[in-house]
Parts: structure tokens; C-alpha cells; sequence
């Protein structure tokens, strides 16, 4: 893994489409960062996550539109691996998996996240997903590696 792909990595965290600018991928980027804007602005993804973080977890959901809100993980999964790939990363075999399943597990999270407690808590549109993400990321790693295994 290369500095700069872990630098578009960490930009396509913070928006999908930086890491394509810092890639000089402009039109990929700009359409990534449109694409961001409408699916948060149709999900009302800013105020689930300011009222998750103020703690009124129900209105979160009220306010969700989870339609919209499910584009979003395969949206933000791509555009970080698309940025990491373009970058100089991801070279090995099937280093596209933990992107994959952790855009699967955060989308489950996000059709759930109105009824699943874990512990007694819901955590709602935001949480819930955030939550998943890393298992997500572990499944793929698994999966990556045993396919490599498998193949050689």
C-alpha cells in the first residue's frame, strides 16, 4: 500500500469523489460528489445522523428515508475503492471483498436499523450500519484469503 493510496482512501472516507479528484479523475469525482449529494439530500441522511448524534435515535428513523438511504453504502464503498485501486492500491487478488461486504453488512444495517437492539439499544440509521462496517471488512478479509488459498 502506497502513501498517496491510503491518502485518496482517508479523502474518499471524509466524501465520496475526493479521492477521484486527488486522482485527477475530475469527472468521475464530481459525478461521485453529485450522486453523494442527491442520495443524502433525498435520505435526509444530515439530519438522521444530527439527530442520532443528539441521542433521539426515534426521530432518526422517523426522518429517514430509507429508499434513499440504502444507495448509499454501495456508493460510499465505491468510490473508496475505486480511489484506493486508482491510486496504486488493491493490487493483490479480490482486494475489492472487504469493500464489498462491508457495502452488504451496512446496507442489512440500514434495512434493520429500525427494529434490531443489540443489547437492549436501537441504534438506528446511523449507528447501526457504522457498527457493521468493520465485521463487514473482516468477513471480506476472510473471504480474500481464503479464495487466494483456494486458488493456489
Amino acid at each position: 500500500m502506497s502513501k498517496n493510496s491510503i491518502e485518496t482512501l482517508l479523502w474518499s472516507i471524509a466524501l465520496p469523489g475526493f479521492g477521484q479528484l486527488l486522482n485527477q479523475k475530475y469527472i468521475k469525482g464530481i459525478t461521485l460528489i453529485l450522486l453523494e449529494l442527491l442520495i443524502n439530500i433525498q435520505a435526509n441522511l444530515n439530519i438522521a445522523i444530527l439527530l442520532s448524534f443528539q441521542g433521539d435515535i426515534f426521530s432518526s428513523i422517523k426522518e429517514t428515508n430509507y429508499q434513499w438511504l440504502m444507495f448509499y453504502p454501495c456508493l460510499y464503498f465505491f468510490s473508496m475503492w475505486d480511489a484506493f485501486k486508482d491510486a496504486g492500491g488493491g493490487k493483490s487478488p479480490f482486494s475489492f471483498l472487504p469493500f464489498v461486504f462491508a457495502a452488504y453488512l451496512v446496507t442489512i444495517g440500514i434495512i434493520y436499523s429500525a427494529k434490531i437492539t443489540i443489547f437492549g439499544v436501537l441504534f438506528g440509521p446511523v449507528f447501526l450500519p457504522m457498527v457493521l462496517v468493520l465485521p463487514g471488512v473482516f468477513i471480506g478479509l476472510i473471504v480474500k484469503r481464503a479464495l487466494i488459498f483456494l486458488i493456489k
